[in-house]
């Protein structure tokens, strides 16, 4: 296969854009000054060395002048193969469809690997996010919202984490305005592989998203890289559950520098997945307590479905006058065993028994530190 990296004309030529994008030293911010003082990548190949080293260091400006690596050649090879599979787009900063609103943040990248429907980059979403090790109260409430908020015409922008990213997708999918996932590996991997099925159903009904090449591995720092483009993508940022550390909040703080509004669902004081979307909230974030607070806040209509109203598919079984009595005690926040033995009046091998059962029908569930609390079932 014959692949041309770079021509005279004015052609947006996609090899082009590939051979500058793998060149080393070559990043997004790089390539936009040489876009800049060249054209399209075509041009900035028939540049020569001294015009390049005008713009760039020396070791850049001679990859970009010299012959093509081989490597670079079967990564163009892949990635024009790959593109002819259905569903497979490629844009560049320089295509119409490339999404308006990346145009706006501090550093858009020059190439963007889509898998599913280029529709949704051009419709109003939300981006949500949250813990990898969620509750099951957050990943309930994650899942709740993004229906809600689907169904009214949003859709659900996300990072194919572990928790509250991966409920965001389901619940997006369900409805009306679907979902996006926002990957930090290269379009033809999905990480963590346990969200596999998950991946090919937001192929097939949404659409994935990679700023990296293909077979870029899961490297770390492409994680908190990758978290401007969720909230670049989105026109508001909603988390569920972070903790005090959480990556969560780099999306959040992102949002901020773009202009986006952020929003924090609150949580017990005394849970430590909390304490991000507390944060948030002292430092302007608006609390949010159902879908429909949302929607006001960037003035859309109110959802056909409230977050609250949406039923559980479980029924929640028939309960005993001691179950009943200790998730009555239970209340709404954390707690130990002896402080429920305590707060129920019954013993505490007893209580942990009960818990048990509790645990088993999906209404209570074991937090990290020997704690309990009631899950989104138990309030129904």
């Amino acid at each position: 296969m014959t692949i041309s990296t770079h021509n005279g004309s004015t052609q947006d030529d996609p090899a082009a854009w590939l051979r500058l994008m793998d060149t080393p030293g070559v990043g997004p911010v790089t390539a936009r000054a040489l876009l800049s003082a060249f054209g399209l990548p075509g041009a900035v190949f028939c540049a020569g060395f001294d015009a390049l080293h005008h713009v760039v260091p020396s070791p850049i400006a001679r990859a970009l002048a010299g012959p093509v690596p081989d490597s670079t050649l079967a990564l163009i090879e892949a990635t024009l193969a790959w593109l002819q599979l259905p569903g497979n787009h490629l844009l560049t900063l320089a295509d119409a469809a490339y999404p308006r609103l990346l145009l706006e943040i501090a550093d858009p990248p020059p190439l963007l690997y889509l898998k599913g429907r280029l529709d949704l980059l051009t419709r109003p979403a939300l981006a949500v996010v949250g813990s990898r090790n969620a509750s099951a109260q957050g990943v309930a409430n994650a899942e709740h919202f993004s229906q809600a908020l689907s169904d009214a015409g949003l859709t659900i922008v996300s990072g194919l984490a572990l928790g509250i990213d991966a409920a965001a997708h389901r619940g997006g999918l369900r409805g009306f305005g679907s979902t996006i996932a926002v990957i930090g590996t290269g379009i033809d991997l999905v990480y963590p592989y346990s969200n596999r099925v998950l991946a090919g159903l937001i192929a097939e009904q949404g659409c994935i998203v990679s700023e990296y090449a293909l077979a870029t591995p899961a490297l770390p720092a492409n994680f908190p890289r990758r978290n401007r483009l969720i909230s670049g993508l989105a026109r508001a940022v909603l988390v569920i559950e972070a903790a005090a550390r959480s990556g969560s909040l780099i999306t959040a703080r992102m949002a901020g520098e773009q202009g986006r509004d952020v929003f924090a669902i609150p949580g017990s004081i005394h849970s430590a997945l909390a304490k991000g979307c507390h944060a948030l909230i002292k430092q302007g974030a608006k609390l949010v307590e159902s879908a429909d607070d949302v929607l006001v806040e960037l003035q859309l209509p109110a959802a056909a479905v409230s977050a609250e109203s949406i039923p559980d598919p479980d029924p929640v079984p028939a309960l005993d006058a001691e179950l009943q009595a200790l998730l009555v005690a239970l209340g709404h926040d954390p707690v130990d065993v002896d402080g429920l033995a305590q707060r129920a009046s019954q013993d505490a091998a007893g209580v942990m028994g009960r818990l048990l059962t509790l645990e088993l029908n999906g209404l209570v569930e074991r937090l990290p530190g020997g704690l309990f609390q009631r899950t989104h079932k138990a309030h129904h």
